[in-house]
Parts: structure tokens; C-alpha cells; sequence
């Protein structure tokens, strides 16, 4: 049953994301990292050097507004990172950080706002054509602060129609992901507040719009597994943003707080196809964290290892045997079975498939004693004293390219 469990890892693939590797902070603030990437360069740099050490993350999510800027071609950040070894993954349109947005963006009562939105998301549907992308991610802020502030039935409406605009001026083949949050940085209402939203909204904008489940845009005490398992069953599930929380959107490392409440999200994917013959091959795994003061590639490279420890483990529970405690109402008896699975001990098992496939069989402590942080720390901080960077250009605090970087490779166009 292990060597089985293990051969399905080969198709367990996560997507890291280029934000997670430059240098960001909380609303108050931010400590600066000195082997944090700063151009899009760099970022490619950094989670091809997660994907050597792991194998398991051949992908990087891009955010248009950080990592395209205009003046950069797109096919150049993909054949960029090709020659690295990965490709570019899901396009994440930038909604929330101009100034036109501040009441919201495909919700906003500012029309100005809604055409910025709508002029923003094409350029994103384009770039994602360029990049040979077909994952679409939208997250929103948009939302309100008071009671009154705006109509909400107008802006529902506002949001779908835009929605289902967006879903048929993409090429086929592309999945558009619909994310929801319950507040942050909406206080009073948001406009896609939870998951039932994200589903109609979803449902409404066409037949190749899925919800994204990003594990902290949850309130305190909510079934995430239970989101999951409904969704896996009306064929809604598009993917997920990884992250562990203790309060909010805290965006800790995944498993850092609660690995048992992971395991039980894997459990419900891996018991969906196994039990159900629900088509689960298709679920984008990726991450969202915002690495404040572990070290980037660290932090992504223990992000990955926890999550195949922690699907390895959900693989590894013995279908049959839950099927029996459970119809015999064995309520102990099941939550045994979960149990053994979560306590099982999967790292040497693991280490000797990483190395059959030419992997390091301990990914953290081989990048940790590889010198790469240290020396990409040096070489970057000599680069931005050299150009005069402190860190205090909120432009560059995003990481975008700027086109007359001397060392770009991608040069403007």
C-alpha cells in the first residue's frame, strides 16, 4: 500500500508563488531580506531552486501588475523560465492596489474603476495566452466599511456580470478560478465573503469557472474539509492557496499551526476519488504565503515537503476499513483509522523515492547546508547597493522588473 501511495506523488505537483519570494511585510511594516528576489529575474531564480531541491514544484504564479509591467514581454518571462527548468503558472490579476480601486474594482460604484478592472483582466487573459498559462486567479478586495455605504445587490450584479465577461474572453483550455475571503480589507461587507458565493458566482460566469479555497480566507471554526468534499462533489473544485493560520489570513507555512487539519483536507481528496471515482487530477495545488521572517526559499522548500508528507499520509488511509467502522457507525474505530494515518512516519519512506527519482532525500536540510542562501544574499545585496536600492521604493517593495535594471534579461520592448 506505500509503494502505491508513493507512485501516486509522482502526480502530486504544487505551484509556488512569485510574491512568496520577495521581500514583504504586515501593514505595519516590513523586515528586509537580503537574499529576497527583487525582479522577476531573481524570483524565476529562486523557485527553480525549490523545484531542484524538491521536484515537485515545476510551476511559479506570477501577479501581472508585480511581475509584467509594461514594457516587458511576456514570452520572454516564459522562456525565461523554461531555460530554469519551470514554467509560468496561474496569472493573477493586480485589483486591489491602484488608486482607481479604492471603493472596489468589478464591483466598484466608480465606472472609471470598473473599465481599469476590465482593461486590466484582458491584458491578463493576453499575458496568460503569451506565457502558455491556463489558469486565471482572481481575488477581490473589493467590498465596504459601513452600513449603507453602497448598494449590495448592485454590486452582486455588477460582480457576476464582470465575472462571466472575463470567463468568455478566455481561450479554451483556461480555468477561471473564483476566490473568496471573508473580510480583509473589507470590514463591514466583502463581495465574495465565502465559499456559497464563489460557487454562484462561479456557476454564473460559465461552465470552466472553478472556486479557489485558499485555507486561511476562513472565519475561526470553519469545516474547511467539508468546503472541500461539497465542492469535490458538484465539480467545483478548482484548487487551492496553501497557507496556516492562527487568527486571520495569517499566511504561515502550511502545517506550521494545524497539520492535522491539512491532512483532513487531503483525506477528503484522496477518499473523493477513491471511494466516489470523483476526478480529482485536474485540482491545482498552490501556495500563498507571505514569508515575513523565515527565509524565502526556506520556507518554500519546507512548504513543499510538509505538503507531500501530509498527502502521503492522507493516501495511506485504508479506504475499505473506514467504509466498514463507518457503516457500522464505529464512530472510534473510524476516527482511529484518520488517526494511524496522521501518525504514520512517512520521511524515510519518502526519502527513498525522492532518491530513485533523483532527488535530494531530504530536501530542507540539503538546500539549508548548500551555501545558496548565503551566496545569493551577497550577490544581491552588492546588485542593490550598486544601484542604489534601500528598500524604500514601494515599487520595487512588489518586485517589479524595472526595464532599465543594467543586469535584466528581459529587456523592454
Amino acid at each position: 500500500h506505500v509503494d502505491d501511495a508513493l507512485s501516486r506523488l509522482d502526480r502530486f505537483e504544487i505551484e509556488t508563488p512569485a510574491w512568496g519570494y520577495a521581500d514583504t511585510g504586515t501593514r505595519f511594516g516590513k523586515f528586509l531580506q537580503p537574499a529576497a528576489a527583487r525582479t522577476i529575474e531573481e524570483k524565476i531564480e529562486d523557485a527553480a531552486t525549490v523545484h531542484a531541491f524538491t521536484g515537485c514544484c515545476p510551476r511559479m504564479a506570477t501577479h501581472v501588475l508585480w511581475d509584467f509591467p509594461e514594457g516587458v514581454a511576456p514570452a520572454q518571462v516564459a522562456e525565461l523560465a523554461l531555460q530554469e527548468g519551470i514554467r509560468i503558472g496561474s496569472i493573477n490579476p493586480n485589483l486591489f492596489q491602484d488608486q482607481i480601486y479604492k471603493y472596489g474594482s468589478a464591483a466598484s460604484p466608480n465606472e472609471k474603476a470598473r473599465e481599469a478592472a476590465d482593461a486590466h483582466v484582458e491584458r491578463s487573459i493576453q499575458i496568460a495566452r503569451e506565457t502558455g498559462s491556463n489558469v486565471l486567479s482572481l481575488w477581490f478586495a473589493d467590498g465596504t466599511n459601513y452600513p449603507a455605504q453602497d448598494d449590495l445587490i448592485r454590486r452582486k450584479r455588477a460582480m457576476a456580470s464582470a465575472l462571466h465577461q472575463w470567463h468568455d474572453a478566455m481561450p479554451e483550455g483556461m480555468t477561471l478560478l473564483v476566490e473568496y475571503k471573508p473580510f480583509e480589507p473589507a470590514f463591514y461587507h466583502s463581495d465574495i465573503a465565502d465559499w456559497g458565493m464563489a460557487y454562484t458566482f462561479a456557476q454564473q460566469a460559465g461552465a470552466r469557472a472553478k472556486v479557489l479555497v485558499d485555507t486561511g480566507h476562513h472565519l475561526p471554526g470553519a469545516n474547511i474539509e467539508h468546503i472541500v468534499a461539497f465542492l469535490l462533489d458538484e465539480g467545483m473544485l478548482g484548487g487551492f492557496h496553501f497557507n496556516d493560520r492562527k487568527y486571520g489570513d495569517d499566511d504561515l507555512t502550511i502545517g506550521s499551526i494545524d497539520p492535522y487539519a491539512v491532512f483532513r483536507i487531503f483525506a477528503q481528496i484522496v477518499l473523493a476519488d477513491e471511494v466516489h471515482g470523483i476526478d480529482t487530477r485536474s485540482i491545482a495545488y498552490m501556495i500563498d504565503q507571505s514569508h515575513n521572517l523565515k527565509p524565502k526559499i526556506e520556507a518554500m522548500v519546507q512548504t513543499a515537503v510538509t505538503a507531500q508528507e501530509l498527502y502521503l499520509k492522507a493516501l495511506l488511509i485504508p479506504a475499505a476499513r473506514l467504509l466498514e467502522a463507518q457503516a457500522s457507525t464505529d464512530i472510534v474505530g473510524a476516527e482511529e483509522i484518520y488517526r494511524e494515518a496522521f501518525y504514520r512516519h512517512v520521511r524515510g519512506p519518502l526519502a527513498e523515492w525522492r532518491r530513485h527519482r533523483g532527488h535530494e532525500a531530504s530536501p530542507l536540510e540539503a538546500y539549508r547546508t548548500s551555501g545558496i542562501e548565503n551566496e545569493r544574499a551577497k550577490i544581491r545585496s552588492d546588485r542593490r547597493a550598486a544601484e542604489g536600492y534601500t528598500g524604500g521604493d514601494r515599487t520595487l517593495d512588489t518586485g517589479l522588473v524595472r526595464c532599465s535594471n543594467s543586469r535584466g534579461r528581459i529587456a523592454a520592448t
